[in-house]
């Protein structure tokens, strides 16, 4: 698809529930088109979708709950994420009766041509940095559109829209080489760890697709970033970050005052010293430096990021502190990957070296559990104590002896498996102070309020 036809009045999306897509949906319902969609399950972000924003919504897997306006394919555009299976009866439907059906990527790709777009990838880190980078530029004279992969707190939106401005921040997604449909003006890359080796197989054709995602930065003027340490082998770059590391960009003079970090930015031709991050974690330092250079390159100038990175609030399970109190303290995190659950646990460890750590984590696909099953056990046991839920299947079948036990047999601090229902009744009622993460990228989000009530109590 290369540009939207001009006979679209409506758009409906299989999957309409899942943050990328839900960020699309909402831009189409905001330059006037009817939009509608099916998710499988009913979540606080598509009640506030139907409810606030009158985009319709269906969970039922059955071709009548299609509105029967999005039946016709000259004006109707169908977009589905590839976690939608094959046989789902509504995507049969359109295939059906002839529909050209695109893939969520194919269409941010379309919109990302439309500006300046600031692209962010990475295994992980890109939901946070692309969400920082957005703010700054959102709280400066330059400006921008943003489609992000978590709700950002300062907004409460995963989709910003700035009609006096031509950058469009997007994150950058990997998974099923969704990136390389893409064209930046300004990148960076995160990181490079195994990861979705049900879609790579392995390593090296995941550094492949990184590598065909930086060529596509515009040879004419573009700019590509890299944390440092990473490497790519035939892609121009113009510079690496990193904290505490000389780099063409980087954080130095870490200091933590009055519960918060503290920093100095060093750039291409640009200082700026006390910096005050708004959110905890050494790992956001890093995030942080990634933003700030991207912002510095969109134009935005150093006292702007000086006066918003303080107000910064962060992004839904990012880190995000849920309950404080003298004795007990509550985190929970989207963390999915042994190398996300240790640059947290770390972080935690940092900031809070004296009190005992307890993780409740939910293994997110077999494969990845499979895959990672030593590491995960390696990084969870940064803990005290470990509780283990059951794996979180999302798109995947069982594979025949992988469960949590794979995890919880190598770790080498306490450590043991429940069900939902007895974490509810009985191991957070009985947990006594110090600090509690939750983690995982399944639906363990949907328990985050019931627990930090339990822990409050």
């Amino acid at each position: 698809m290369v540009e939207l036809e001009q006979t679209i009045k409506n758009v409906y999306f299989l999957g309409i529930g899942g943050i990328g897509m839900s960020a699309l949906a909402r831009y189409f319902k905001a330059k006037g088109y009817k939009v509608a969609g099916y998710d499988r399950t009913l979540s606080a972000l598509t009640q506030k979708m139907q409810a606030e924003e009158e985009i319709r919504i269906n969970y039922i897997d059955e071709e009548e709950e299609i509105p029967a306006e999005f039946r016709d394919k000259t004006t109707t555009l169908v977009v589905y994420t590839p976690a939608i299976p094959g046989d789902n009866r509504q995507r049969a439907y359109f295939v059906g009766a002839g529909f050209d059906l695109h893939k969520r990527a194919e269409v941010l790709g379309m919109i990302s041509r439309k500006g300046k777009a600031i692209c962010v990838a990475g295994t992980h880190g890109k939901t946070t940095v692309s969400t920082l980078t957005a703010f700054l530029l959102k709280n400066s004279t330059v400006g921008c559109n943003a489609f992000l992969g978590g709700i950002a707190a300062n907004f409460g939106t995963n989709l910003l829209l700035d009609r006096n401005s031509s950058y469009i921040v997007i994150e950058a997604d990997e998974f099923d080489r969704s990136f390389l449909h893409l064209s930046p003006e300004i990148a960076v890359i995160t990181a490079m760890d195994e990861d979705h080796l049900d879609i790579y197989e392995n390593k090296a054709n995941l550094l492949e697709a990184f590598e065909a995602f930086a060529g596509q930065v515009n040879p004419q003027g573009g700019r590509l970033f890299l944390k440092k340490g990473l490497q790519l082998k035939q892609t121009q770059v113009t510079g690496y970050y990193g904290v505490e590391v000389k780099a063409d960009c980087y954080a130095d003079g870490l200091r933590i005052e009055q519960g918060r970090y503290v920093f100095d930015y060093h750039g291409r031709g640009v200082d700026i010293e006390g910096l005050i991050l708004g959110i905890p974690g050494r790992l956001n330092v890093e995030n942080a430096t990634a933003a700030i250079t991207l912002a510095l390159e969109a134009g935005v100038q150093p006292e702007e990021i000086r006066r918003a990175l303080p107000d910064f609030k962060g992004v839904a399970r990012r880190f995000n502190i849920q309950v404080y109190t003298e004795k007990t303290i509550y985190i929970d995190d989207y963390a999915h990957h042994p190398r996300e659950i240790e640059a947290t646990l770390r972080s935690v460890r940092e900031m809070w070296p004296d009190r005992p750590v307890t993780v409740v984590f939910q293994p997110h696909l077999y494969t990845r559990t499979r895959d990672f099953q030593e590491d995960f056990a390696r990084s969870l046991s940064l803990a005290d104590r470990v509780v283990l839920l059951e794996i979180y299947p999302a798109r995947e079948r069982p594979i025949p002896g992988i469960t949590a036990e794979v995890i919880r047999k190598r770790l080498t601090v306490p450590g043991n498996i429940v069900t939902k229902e007895e974490l509810l009744q009985h191991i957070i009622p009985d947990f006594q102070g110090g600090i509690l993460v939750t983690m995982g990228a399944g639906d363990i989000d949907r328990l985050v309020g019931e627990i930090g009530e339990k822990v409050k109590r």
